[in-house]
């Protein structure tokens, strides 16, 4: 294991596990921390680099005070802490597997910084949430604001609710996992986050990328109806991998089926793995 003692790679707790040529960096989404790749991780650590960190909006963050409500309106913000973070590390080419809002991070990112990016891996990623007269998002407006005022008056009861709705009700321990990691951020970052997410439009952004991506997405997931990686599909003409299955968490609820797809796009013989 790598890890750096100080500089913005020891403020995202950021470390290297595995080893082997290829590299691959596991960005978590909106309520998550680096363990929520734990059913994955191993696994892949056997034939891989695999670079996972926190966010600082995370309730992992190493310094949960330093988030920056106005700096990080935007996913542009985050954009450039991923890019210093890989300067910092001073990796060159990696696969950039990023679930939920970290899928668009990666996307800005790939466009300031083409020649670090081998691919695009985007797990449950959305340019956009919000419906409007010709686009299908996933969801009105008006229930955007109910969970902005469910954040807001709420937190700590929306979060388990949220977790349920995000893993899906068939896995009560990936519901609690995820509900605890949820729960733990603090209730102002998470308003000012999921403001980010939610009222941000990155539609585009897509057209821009020249970087290879891949879609994965469940065909059950609240937060990404399957219209949305079909319109990714087509803006970005990149490969789409499709989880039979409930929920925006396959790295908990389909783990396997997301580490065969992984191998896939990392050019493994799957057929060699217990050889």
């Amino acid at each position: 294991m790598v890890m750096l003692e100080n500089g913005i790679s020891a403020a995202m707790n950021a470390k290297i596990v595995g080893s082997g040529e290829k590299m691959i960096i596991l960005a978590h989404g909106f309520g998550g921390d680096q363990s929520i790749w734990e059913k994955i991780l191993p696994n892949l650590a056997q034939r891989y680099q695999v670079l996972v960190f926190d966010w600082n909006f995370s309730g992992a963050a190493s310094n949960p005070n330093s988030f920056d409500a106005v700096k990080y309106s935007s996913f542009d913000a985050f954009s450039n802490d991923l890019i210093s973070l890989v300067d910092e590390m001073n990796l060159k080419s990696f696969v950039f597997v990023g679930h939920s809002m970290s899928g668009m991070i990666g996307c800005i990112a790939s466009i300031k910084r083409p020649e670090l990016f081998q691919r695009l891996v985007l797990l449950g990623a959305s340019p956009r949430y919000l419906n409007s007269e010709d686009y299908e998002g996933g969801f009105d407006i008006s229930v955007v604001e109910n969970i902005l005022s469910n954040i807001e008056c709420n937190f700590q009861s929306w979060a388990m609710s949220f977790a349920t709705l995000g893993v899906g009700p068939s896995d009560p321990p990936s519901i609690e996992k995820f509900g605890k990691s949820l729960q733990s951020m603090k209730p102002d970052v998470a308003l000012s986050v999921a403001k980010t997410i939610f009222l941000s439009d990155h539609r585009d952004v897509l057209e821009k990328i020249i970087v290879p991506c891949t879609i994965i997405q469940t065909t059950n997931d609240f937060a990404v109806p399957m219209c949305v990686c079909h319109y990714m599909h087509k803006k970005l003409k990149g490969s789409l991998e499709i989880i039979e299955g409930e929920g925006h968490f396959p790295q908990l609820t389909h783990h396997q089926l997301l580490i065969d797809i992984l191998d896939r796009i990392m050019g493994f013989d799957c057929s060699n793995k217990d050889n």
